[in-house]
This record gives C-alpha cells, structure tokens and sequence, in this order.
C-alpha cells in the first residue's frame, strides 16, 4: 500500500448476493491495489465469505489483485454462476414452450 501522506482516490467496493448487497465507499492512498481495496473495505469480514476465491473486477472488467486503482473506480467482486446462461436460457424457453403446449423440441 502507498505511504501515508500521499493523494488519496475515492472508490467503492460492491458484492452482492440474491437477497442482501455490500457497497462501501472508501478513501485510499494513491497507488492502492483491489486486494487493498478489498481488505479496507471490511467486505470479509462482515459477510463471512472467502474473498479469495471470488473473481474481481472494476467496472465489469476483470482485472488482477495488483491492479492499482484510480479515482472513481468500483471493485467488484463476483460469485460463481450457477448455471452457463445459455442452459439457463434453454429452459425457460423449454418451460415456455410446455405452458403454450407445444414441444419444445420442435
């Protein structure tokens, strides 16, 4: 982390899961990264999750743990899907499908 004294940016850490979201606004010193970032935030702590093991970005762009950060940016951090979005698709449109009673293979 960047030593004391040094500029500080403005940014905003953001998680969330289906029913509860974590969005914290944080000051840090110039030249921090999203580890540091995500440590500051106390996301970790407070919601009882590895962090580690969650894919980051900023932006919806993915980027490294060392990525430094700039004034303005949001860190994201993502879980795991559950299910590939194309197979999520396929059935909704299969069920669709079965609600019009029509095959949905057709």
């Amino acid at each position: 982390m960047a030593e004391l004294g040094a500029k500080r940016i403005s940014l905003e850490v953001a998680y969330a899961e289906p029913d509860r979201q974590f969005l914290r606004r944080l000051e840090l010193a110039e030249g921090a990264t999203v580890a540091d970032a995500i440590a500051a935030s106390g996301l970790q702590r407070e919601f009882a999750l590895d962090t580690d093991a969650l894919a980051v970005g900023i932006w919806s762009k993915a980027v490294a743990r060392d990525a430094r950060l700039h004034e303005g940016d949001r860190v994201e951090l993502y879980r795991p899907l559950k299910i590939d979005p194309k197979e999520a698709r396929r059935r909704r449109a299969e069920r669709s499908a079965l609600r019009r009673g029509r095959d949905p293979q057709s």
